[in-house]
This record gives C-alpha cells, structure tokens and sequence, in this order.
C-alpha cells in the first residue's frame, strides 16, 4: 500500500508529489499523459516568482517530473477510471489497481469548447484549442483567436509572430485580461480587435477556410485559416463526483488544507473551488495537499 496516491501530473500534482516524497512518504503519481499538465501548451510563461527568464510551458516543467523522482517519487503513465473507499482508498486503472492512505486528486481543467456550427467537425482541421501545438502550421496565415481572457490574449500575441494576421474576437466590449497584457495586444499591429461578436459558423469544406460573425446582431463574413479557441476551462473531476462534494460548476470543494469532505482525500490546483488557475498557486495548492495528507496518515496511524 503506498501512503499517497497523486492522481494528475501538473503543477499541482507534481509539486504536491515533491513534497510528500521529500517529507518520506511513499508516494505514486498516476498521470494519463505525459507530466507537465495544461501549462505546457503555454507559449510563454514569465511571472513565476523567482524564474526571471521567459519560457515556455514545456521548457518551465521539464525538470519537474525529475525533481520528484529524485526523492523517490514513483511517477506511472497509466489513466484512473475509478476511486473506491475500501480500507484507505483503492485506484483502479485499465491494467492495475492500486492501494493508498491518502489520495489527492489534481486533475486539472479541460478548455471549454465555444459551441460554434462546426467546431467539432473541424476540430483538427482548422480548429485548435493550443497555439503552441498548431501556430507553426500557419505560417504568413490569417487566424481567428476567440476569448478575452489571459490565455486568449497572450496566444493572440504569440500567434502574431507566426502569422500574418489575427482576428482577435471576444464577445463583450472589454478583455478580462491582464492590463500588461491587454497593452501589448493594443500595440501589436498585425492583431485586429473585434469586440461584442461571436462566432455563428465555420465556413470550409475539408479544412476551415472562413468564419460568420454575428457582430452586433449583424452577420459578418471573415476570412480565415485556422480558429483558436480560449474561452475557459472546464474542471476535471468526473472521477470523484460521487465521493466528495462539488459546487455548482463541479469544482471540488476543499477548506484550507486542500481537504475535501471525505476524509483523506484532498484536491490541488484547477480542479478545487475558487482556484485562480495560475502555475504558482496550483504548485502552492499541490504543497499544501501534500504536507496535510501526510498529517492525516500520522493521525489515523496514532
């Protein structure tokens, strides 16, 4: 049986596995993907505190997984289907199962799709969720970015170096975004705003090749080769839905130890309540999940 059980690999999960790892508990990461999380489809990342230089989401967590390795961190790319109460916790995976004290769930968020005529049927075809994946396919090309967020804006930015033009759209008739990042949007010259519109329609045949606009209750068509879409994320957290208690928008409720309301089962990063869904403080969450998972088991052991 191992002490701790971290489901996901982020920041969140990551860190919260550096932590217990290092403070001796015997501790299993179990991540579907590849570690790193969300962040890595970041083209640029330059407010972690104490990392001065500029850089991706994929070079910022590179050495993470290896950090918690070397205090003993047993990292496995295996996908959790189910979590199950049976004398401390019990994961299930589609070839193992594995025994736990303490579980902490960091599963993060998925992006949200924006609910357009022929986003499914395009995505992958014109329609992406990741400018660093797919910008470089669009080279000297137009492209739409839809959101008005932090993420929206900057791989607008990034997007601008690569293309010829981008559309940026959002549907109210200001950004959310960050004031440093909204003023390097405004003063970026091959980046066109459109506000109060959304997108009604993906115009193509086998790949896109054009968007309508309803601007202003008025149709507009717009020529484009791909469509980025940054319109929020939706949490992760299907896997405990039965266990623990949610809010309205499935979150999972946690107090201030990352406890949620099962006993030794705590949630980090973007998958809890009210989390800012920013690297340093999923990395916080993921310490602090750590540190009381490990007073949970010294207290039950008592």
């Amino acid at each position: 049986m191992k002490d701790i059980i971290i489901i996901g690999g982020g920041p969140a999960g990551l860190s919260a596995g550096i932590y217990a790892s290092r403070l001796g508990a015997d501790t299993l990461i179990l991540e579907k993907l590849t570690p790193g999380g969300q962040i890595t489809l970041s083209s640029e990342i330059e407010n972690y505190p104490g990392v001065c230089e500029s850089k991706s989401g994929i070079e910022f967590m590179a050495c993470w997984p290896e950090q918690a390795k070397k205090f003993g961190c047993e990292i496995l790319s295996e996908e959790v289907t189910q979590i199950k109460e049976d004398k401390g916790f019990l994961v299930k995976t589609p070839s193992n199962e594995y025994r736990a004290k303490a579980i902490i769930v960091a599963t993060g968020a998925t992006p949200k799709r924006a609910g357009f005529e022929g986003e499914e049927e395009f995505t992958g075809k014109g329609v992406s969720y990741c400018a660093v994946c797919d910008g470089f396919f669009y080279k000297d090309k137009v492209v739409a970015v839809i959101g008005g967020g932090d993420t929206a804006l900057e791989e607008a930015l990034y997007l601008s170096k690569i293309t010829k033009k981008v559309y940026l759209i959002h549907r109210r008739d200001k950004f959310r975004a960050a004031p440093v990042t909204q003023k390097k949007v405004f003063n970026t010259q091959n980046i066109e705003i459109i506000f109060n519109a959304t997108v009604k329609k993906v115009l193509g045949n086998e790949f896109v090749e054009g968007i309508i606009l309803n601007l202003n209750g008025e149709e507009k068509k717009l020529k484009v080769d791909g469509i980025f879409v940054f319109v929020g994320m939706k949490v992760n957290s299907e896997l405990v839905k039965d266990l623990v208690e949610l809010n309205e928008w499935d979150e999972i409720k946690v107090d201030l130890n990352m406890q949620t309301s099962l006993k030794g089962l705590f949630a980090a990063g973007d998958v809890r309540e009210n989390s800012v869904k920013q690297v340093v403080a999923a990395a916080g969450d993921g310490a602090v999940a750590a540190i009381n998972a490990i007073k949970y088991i010294e207290k039950e052991e008592k």
